[in-house]
């Protein structure tokens, strides 16, 4: 699955043309690597995301083309969230 379709599926970003724009930016890598909006992505990545001052690390368990807003959260984990120090 693309990278900015699983990021609107899991409603981790709630629009897909945000995650594009996100992603086509840098701000995301997958496997520690800089990922486009067209990146594969399948279960076992790990997905680090910079939002603003806070850096969301999560985990994909599972690929599902469409589900419902109750069952989005188990297609991924928090691993890690920072958030950077305000100056």
């Amino acid at each position: 699955m693309r990278l900015d379709k699983f990021l609107k599926v899991s409603r981790i970003i709630k629009r897909r043309s945000v995650a594009k724009e996100i992603a086509d930016q840098g701000r995301i890598l997958v496997n520690d690597l800089p990922a486009k909006s067209s990146t594969k992505v399948k279960a076992g990545d790990t997905l680090t995301i910079k939002f603003g001052n806070k850096t969301e690390t999560v985990k994909i368990n599972q690929i599902v083309e469409t589900t419902k807003k109750s069952e989005a959260e188990d297609m991924y984990e928090i691993v890690d969230e920072t958030y950077a120090e305000d100056f």
